[in-house]
């Protein structure tokens, strides 16, 4: 069984690639930065994914003061932010809205993964089917271009999508694997684990290390993820907040 213990958030365990993970401190900042700059709207201080794509947030660092004008800059005023990775105090304006807690998953050298055979590819045709598997699944925000991000898989029975995973941010040198999203009537079968670890050896075999993120009271899957090989780096924290009503 996973044992969640929180820990602090500059934890880094051992068993850790020998690659720079503090890009994993910030991951939305390092991809819009990098392999997803085109598509990054903002400044030098803040950025967002377009809207169709993400509603994920990057700043340059949560001690920079500037970051929070250029937030509502991008967002305008009385607008919903999504503030992953922040836990520190709201400037005087800005409301709560919601805050949940997550943890910060990493692949270890033995998640290798592995292709499944089951698995197809997933595109531009199949934005509705995924869509809807979100809808009934929930495993975190997907819209309509999120598939853009990265590469998309699953499985279809009688025609019909039924299991779906995929890559969501690309920070340097890692890709999270996202979207993991299984019907109840196809459950205990091994399909979410086999297209995680189908999703993580097309990230190895570009020498990416695979990564995720999850909810803190999702034990059920964390136990799994670390059945695979996945281990915590980090608690964080998943901050809806609400911008100033308006110009003071």
């Amino acid at each position: 069984m996973f044992e969640f213990t929180p820990r602090p958030a500059a934890a880094h365990h051992a068993q850790e690639p020998p690659v720079d993970t503090d890009v994993l401190d910030s991951p939305a900042w390092s991809a819009l930065t990098g392999k997803h700059a085109r598509f990054a709207e903002g400044d030098e201080f803040a950025k967002r994914y377009s809207d169709e794509v993400s509603p994920f947030v990057g700043v340059v660092s949560w001690d920079e003061p500037r970051i929070w004008a250029s937030l509502i800059d991008l967002f305008g005023y009385a607008a919903d932010v999504s503030l992953s990775h922040f836990a520190g105090e709201l400037p005087e304006g800005w409301t709560e809205t919601r805050r949940g807690d997550g943890v910060q998953l990493i692949a270890s050298d033995r998640v290798a993964g592995r292709p499944f055979d089951e698995a197809v590819e997933l595109g531009d045709d199949d934005v509705e089917e995924m869509l809807a598997i979100v809808a009934r699944n929930q495993p975190g925000p997907f819209r309509p271009r999120t598939h853009q991000l990265g590469r998309y898989v699953g499985v279809r029975r009688e025609g019909r999508l039924v299991a779906m995973a995929g890559e969501r941010l690309h920070p340097h040198g890692f890709t999270e694997i996202s979207a993991v999203s299984v019907d109840e009537d196809v459950r205990r079968q091994g399909l979410a684990s086999a297209l995680t670890l189908d999703v993580a050896y097309a990230i190895r075999q570009r020498g990416d290390v695979p990564f995720l993120h999850a909810s803190a009271a999702n034990t059920g899957a964390l136990a799994a993820y670390e059945r695979l090989g996945f281990r915590l780096r980090r608690t964080v924290t998943f901050l809806q907040a609400r911008t100033p009503e308006g110009a003071a």
